[in-house]
């Protein structure tokens, strides 16, 4: 992640929210390209940090989700991508600045510590 908030874009976020499963949602997808890291890295500090984020919050789409919205364009073939509500986005905003923060603390250690490399 390069920054603490996410990279504005010229594309407004209401088309990057989805109905599923009778709540709006925001893909991983979408989520990393605003944050400026890859989709398996987003992936990766969720996955991490799973018991983090509250209940219903946050969820893997299933083939049939997926075959929606591949129907619709909105999202190319790739593995299941996760789908966050408002409180999800809050919690992975959350987690990754704070993941962000161990980096460049380690980062900054490493030379007098040995603590990374």
């Amino acid at each position: 992640m390069t920054g603490k908030q996410p990279v504005a874009s010229g594309e407004s976020n209401e088309s990057n929210i989805f109905l599923i499963r009778g709540q709006r949602v925001m893909l991983s997808i979408q989520l990393a390209e605003a944050y400026a890291i890859g989709p398996e890295a987003l992936v990766q500090s969720v996955e991490r940090n799973i018991e983090r984020f509250p209940k219903n919050s946050t969820f893997q789409l299933n083939p049939e989700e997926i075959a929606d919205l591949e129907s619709r364009h909105a999202i190319s073939s790739q593995a299941a991508p996760y789908a966050f509500t408002a409180q999800g986005v809050i919690m992975l905003s959350s987690v990754l600045l704070e993941e962000q923060t161990n980096n460049d603390n380690q980062e900054a250690c490493a030379p007098t510590c040995g603590c990374r490399k």
